[in-house]
């Protein structure tokens, strides 16, 4: 069982029974009151080989906690290729290392089928259909925070952690066996903040997971690790996707996808062809580099059409966009509570596409950029429609968008639409 029912399914299980053997026969996590935290608790660490998850395991290790650190096999060694990225066998190598030198205990399971079909098949289909997805979010959504789940029930731990920068905060902290909702915030670092790549997490999640790095910057973990002489302690950044490693993308999806339909690539001012592309699948918006033509000035795809295999490009400022629609959308907080946030819409019949209340918020499409503030209006079909203050640079069908409230993450979804 893959995806969207798995996760629901083992979720359910994980709320349902006894995890930890030290509790008294037919005790669930429900009967915990809030405050159920302490020190001495057993923690799962999701553990890449990378400096920010060996300092996590570090921090709750020293903080009295049991710490055991599981790193996912994922795609290597299925694929044989020899890029050093966080599911690699190089670095589930150091994440071993690191564990030995905390003195703690280390194993790997193999998750190769479940990320293939979960994150790699939908990448490559995404692309196919000429929308750009983020695979770190589906990772997250269906591999990661599910299986650390998984481990820690059958290993009777408490909580489960990881090395992202972000800070998980409750009226009651901590919420263990509590149904209080935990909110997600930004990590203090504004250069390192992963809020937007966890906006896709479960409350049940949330109320288990230990973030120590929310409240640290970058330069204070790499010190952390180079005082500790860890393993990690020198791994350069990685800004790739992590089964592509080195390769560019479009390699990657040479090698994989089926002999593509090429197109043509019209210029949308001067409403003429300017060139061929090779397929749809190797382009996204906003992109620069690659097109395969000649002009005066740059040109960037600002749309891509798949039923006729169209590339459009223009002018970096057709790349901008102010609105867009939202689906799929994970709400972190009640929908209901959006109205303290903004008014019902006032004025406008009750049908489908009037909105159910207006609100400000501040909103982000990518992982990097600064939330810029927005009205999101909430439909009735429970999308959500985002308008701008101002244009900002090409948000794509299939990003994320995710909603902020100051440092306070809203929710969250993918871009269906982009208004022309």
């Amino acid at each position: 069982m893959h995806g969207k029912l798995y996760h629901t399914a083992l979720l359910q299980r994980i709320d349902e029974v006894s995890f930890n053997p030290r509790m008294d026969e037919g005790t669930s996590w429900k009967a915990f009151p809030a405050f159920w935290y302490h020190t001495g608790m057993k923690v799962i660490v999701g553990m890449s080989g990378g400096v920010d998850s060996s300092v996590a395991a570090y921090l709750l290790k020293n903080q009295g906690h049991e710490v055991e650190g599981v790193s996912f096999i994922l795609y290597e060694a299925r694929m044989k290729n020899t890029f050093s990225g966080c599911c690699s066998m190089e670095s589930i190598r150091d994440a071993g290392e690191t564990a030995a030198r905390l003195g703690v205990e280390h194993t790997a399971v193999d998750l190769r089928n479940e990320f293939m079909s979960s994150v790699i098949e939908p990448f490559i289909d995404a692309y196919a259909r000429g929308i750009t997805p983020n695979p770190c979010i589906l990772c997250n959504r269906h591999i990661k925070f599910p299986h650390l789940l998984r481990v820690a029930y059958e290993r009777g731990a408490e909580c489960i952690a990881t090395g992202h920068y972000a800070i998980t905060e409750s009226s009651r902290q901590p919420a263990v066996g509590s149904q209080e909702r935990v909110c997600l915030k930004k990590g203090i670092d504004p250069k390192k903040d992963q809020s937007y790549v966890l906006y896709g997490l479960r409350p049940e999640e949330l109320r288990r997971l230990l973030l120590p790095l929310g409240e640290k910057r970058k330069d204070e973990v790499r010190e952390i690790a180079g005082e500790l002489k860890l393993p990690a302690a020198k791994r350069p950044e990685s800004q790739e996707i992590c089964f592509i490693g080195d390769k560019n993308y479009r390699t990657f999806m040479h090698t994989l996808v089926p002999e593509e339909r090429g197109g043509p690539i019209i210029d949308i001012e001067r409403k003429r062809v300017v060139g061929f592309h090779k397929g749809i699948y190797t382009y996204t918006i906003g992109q620069r580099k690659g097109l395969g033509i000649s002009s005066p000035e740059p040109l960037y795809v600002v749309k891509i059409d798949p039923a006729s295999h169209t590339l459009y490009v223009g002018p970096k400022d057709a790349a901008k966009m102010k609105e867009f629609v939202v689906d799929e959308i994970n709400w972190l907080i009640k929908s209901t509570e959006t109205k303290k946030y903004g008014s019902a819409a006032e004025g406008k019949s009750a049908d489908a596409t009037s909105p159910l209340s207006l609100f400000r918020a501040s909103v982000k499409v990518r992982s990097m950029m600064k939330d810029e503030p927005a009205t999101l209006s909430l439909m009735h079909d429970g999308r959500v429609h985002v308008v701008y203050e101002e244009p900002q640079w090409a948000p794509a069908p299939g990003q994320s968008a995710v909603f902020y409230q100051g440092d306070m993450v809203l929710g969250g979804g993918v871009i269906s639409e982009v208004a022309a």
